[in-house]
């Protein structure tokens, strides 16, 4: 991609995962194979899927709420509002919603998340 464009989005999909989390995609095509971002929301009470992502790193940019992070490599620390969170390609990771309101946060991926690099790290028992 080399023209700057402006991407609205009126009403916004948000689709559940069975990673245990909601997410609206605001920026995710072929065209600009070098980010993506997301809108992720994890209600109260619940932990993402242990997993990761083959070839892509994250940045958390937390926007709402309160959690506790899991990083391969970190050791699990508590995030809130304006909190950035950088997630290297292939690091284990989960995070949880410690509080009473949704979590909510900005995950940017670099390059742009596709569905087959991420990789399910829990037992199916989980």
């Amino acid at each position: 991609m080399t023209e700057p464009r402006i991407v609205r989005r009126d009403e916004p999909t948000e689709f559940y995962l069975s990673e245990r989390c909601h997410v609206v995609e605001h920026w995710n095509s072929p065209d600009d194979a070098q980010a993506s971002i997301a809108r992720i929301r994890v209600a109260p009470g619940t932990t993402t899927q242990l997993h990761r992502l083959r070839g892509t790193a994250e940045r958390y940019l937390i926007h709402t709420g309160r959690g506790r992070i899991e990083v391969e490599g970190l050791a699990p620390a508590e995030v809130g509002p304006g909190d950035t969170v950088f997630i290297p390609a292939g690091a284990a990771q989960r995070i949880a919603n410690l509080g009473d309101d949704d979590l909510m946060f900005l995950a940017i991926c670099t390059p742009r998340f596709v569905p087959e690099c991420y990789e399910n790290l829990e037992s199916p028992d989980a």
